[in-house]
């Protein structure tokens, strides 16, 4: 015999369903990936679920919900393909052609940036520590961490971009 709380998610994710797919059909395009992004989403409904306390609709509950597991999901996935190293074991002061070209071409990318996110790069390039960046710019040291994850993206994108 099922509790009345698992009957009344049931009911939820019933009414719902098309919603939550419409979700994660906007995230991926491969069906495994589409179940695998609706089996999260529904664990976190259900981790959830005793927390909803109706101060919002459930429909905006399940998107915020849905929609914040997805993002993740992505940006999961995303950091696991796109993990390309940098190759710091370059002597400036004995440079090959190739090498000067590759970093010539970083700093190209870097200079796209806006100027934060050029200076906080271009300290943690120095070999600055997170500590003392967010004393340079102002931040906190979370923040440093996430403004790095998202430079290092921008920087992938921008380089695939300008390797097509």
């Amino acid at each position: 015999m099922k509790y009345k709380k698992e009957q009344e998610f049931e009911e939820i994710i019933k009414q719902y369903k098309r919603t939550i797919y419409t979700v994660c059909y906007m995230f991926s395009n491969d069906n495994e990936e589409i179940n695998d992004i609706f089996q999260e989403i529904l664990i976190r409904l259900w981790i959830g679920y005793d927390r909803f306390k109706n101060h919002s609709s459930v429909n905006t509950w399940i998107y915020r919900i849905a929609l914040n597991t997805a993002i993740n999901y992505d940006k999961r996935r995303k950091r696991e393909q796109h993990n390309i190293p940098l190759n710091t074991d370059i002597d400036p002061y004995n440079l090959q052609d190739n090498s000067l070209e590759q970093i010539q071409q970083l700093y190209a990318i870097i200079n796209q940036l806006d100027v934060i996110d050029r200076g906080i790069v271009l300290l943690w390039l120095e070999g600055i520590s997170y500590d003392e960046i967010a004393s340079i710019i102002g931040i906190t040291v979370a923040n440093v961490g996430i403004k790095l994850h998202r430079i290092k993206e921008k920087l992938i994108q921008k380089a695939k971009y300008n390797n097509k």
